[in-house]
C-alpha cells in the first residue's frame, strides 16, 4: 500500500525505511568509457576518427606495386539522453511524518533508478551487434538473385517479413555477411553493407538465381537443458571467428553474457556441463549478479535485457570494447525554495549516450531465444 507523503501522521514506525530494491549496477563491465573525458568537455557530439587497415604484401625483388591510399573512418558519439528529477520536500509533511529526513533516502533512490534505466538503454543495442554474429532460429526457405549494384534481393518460394530488417544476410557465393536494409514483399528486399558511418552501399556483388542463402535469428530459438550450453559455444564461436572476417581480433578476457532469470532457472535444474559458481577472484561482482563463469564469459543476470519468454529475449555478449558510453551530469541536486509555499524543491539533469562503432561491431554478439 502507498500513499502520498504527509497523509500518515506521526505514529509508532520503524525507525528504518523499507528501500525499494535495485539490482547493481552493470554498466562498468559492459562498456566502455576511453572517450567520456573527451566530449564531457566539448559538448553533446564527438566525431572519433580511426585509418582503415592496409595491406601487408609479398615481396618479391620487383618494384613495388601502387601504394595503398589511407582512408579515415569518423563515428560520431552524441548524447541524446536528456533524463532529469524533480520533487519537493514540504515543511508540513516534515513536521507531520514519522520520517523527518527523507532527504538522504530518496536521493540514494534516485541512483539507483537511473542506473536502471542506463543499463536498459545500453541493452537495447542489440540491433548494433555486427551482421552474422546473431545466434537463433534463422530463415532459409527458397533461394535468390542479389543485383550487383543496388543490393536488390529477389526470392523464389520465399516469404520475407519486414521483421528480417536489420538481420544479417549471406547467401551461396558470399564472402562476408551484409544487412538487410530495407523490406518491400514476400520476394523483396533489399540488403546493404553492414556499416552504420558511412553512405549505406551494397559491394558484395551479383549473385546469380537459384542460389541458396540465409537470414540470421529470424526468430527466436527455444532454450532448454540439452542445447543451452551448445548456444553459448555458438556465442564464442562467432567471437573467436571474427578475425578470420578481416574483422579486428576480439580479446579473449574481460568478455560477458547478459542472461535473463530464466536462464539461470534451466542452468540449475538439468543442464549438463553448467555449474553456478563464481570464482573467488570475482566475489566482488556477486554484487552485480554475477551467477558464473561458463565458455571464457561473466555470466550476468539481469531483468533489464529487450524482450519477454514469449516474444523471444534479445541476449547479449561480448566485450566491453563493443560499445563507447559517456555520462554527464550538468546540474546536481539545486535547491530552490518553493514559491508560495514552506519547503524546498530539489532538481537535477543528467545527460548520456552510446556508440557502436563500425569497427566494433563484431565485438558482441545476440542470442535471441525463449527459454523452455
Amino acid at each position: 500500500m502507498s500513499s502520498a507523503r504527509g497523509t500518515t501522521l506521526a505514529q509508532g514506525f520503524s525507525q528504518r525505511l523499507l528501500l525499494e530494491v535495485y539490482d547493481k549496477s552493470q554498466l562498468e563491465v559492459v562498456v566502455n568509457r576511453q572517450y567520456e573525458g573527451e566530449i564531457n568537455k566539448i559538448g553533446s557530439k564527438l566525431n572519433i576518427l580511426n585509418i582503415a587497415r592496409i595491406t601487408e604484401r609479398t615481396y618479391t625483388g620487383d618494384n613495388l606495386a601502387s601504394a595503398d591510399s589511407l582512408y579515415e573512418n569518423n563515428c560520431v558519439l552524441t548524447i541524446d539522453q536528456w533524463k532529469s528529477f524533480y520533487w519537493q520536500e514540504l515543511t508540513i509533511d516534515n513536521w507531520e511524518s514519522y520520517i523527518k529526513d527523507p532527504h538522504s533516502t530518496v536521493v540514494a533512490q534516485k541512483a539507483d533508478e537511473r542506473n536502471k534505466n542506463m543499463e536498459s538503454y545500453v541493452y537495447g543495442l542489440y540491433g548494433d551487434v555486427g551482421a552474422g554474429n546473431r545466434v537463433g532460429t534463422d530463415y532459409t526457405t527458397g533461394t535468390v538473385t542479389v543485383d550487383v549494384t543496388t543490393g536488390a534481393v529477389t526470392g523464389s518460394g520465399t516469404t520475407f517479413t519486414s521483421a528480417m530488417v536489420g538481420k544479417g544476410f549471406k547467401a551461396t557465393g558470399h564472402s562476408l555477411w551484409y544487412r538487410v536494409k530495407s523490406y518491400a514483399s514476400a520476394e523483396s528486399i533489399v540488403i546493404e553493407d553492414d556499416f552504420d558511418d558511412t553512405t549505406s552501399a551494397y559491394t558484395g556483388g551479383a549473385i546469380d538465381a537459384g542460389a541458396s542463402y540465409t537470414i540470421e535469428a529470424v526468430t527466436a530459438v527455444s532454450i532448454t537443458t540439452s542445447n543451452i550450453l551448445a548456444k553459448v559455444g555458438q556465442l564464442k564461436l562467432k567471437l573467436d571467428k571474427a578475425e578470420s572476417f578481416g574483422y579486428s581480433s576480439v580479446p579473449a578476457d574481460g568478455r560477458f553474457l547478459i542472461v535473463p532469470p530464466e536462464f539461470e532457472d534451466i542452468a540449475t535444474n538439468g543442464a549438463s556441463g553448467i555449474t553456478l559458481h563464481v570464482p573467488e577472484v570475482y566475489e566482488e561482482l556477486v554484487k552485480r549478479s554475477m551467477l558464473t563463469m561458463l565458455k571464457g564469459f561473466k555470466i550476468f543476470m539481469s531483468n533489464r535485457l529487450t524482450g519477454d519468454n514469449t516474444n523471444g529475449f534479445h541476449l547479449l555478449a561480448g566485450h566491453p570494447n563493443w560499445v563507447t558510453f559517456a555520462e554527464k551530469l550538468l546540474s546536481a541536486d539545486i535547491e530552490e525554495d518553493i514559491v508560495g509555499n514552506f519547503g524546498t524543491a530539489y532538481k537535477d539533469l543528467f545527460v548520456y549516450g552510446a556508440k557502436v562503432p563500425d569497427s566494433r561491431r563484431h565485438f558482441a554478439t545476440e542470442l535471441f531465444a525463449t527459454f523452455a
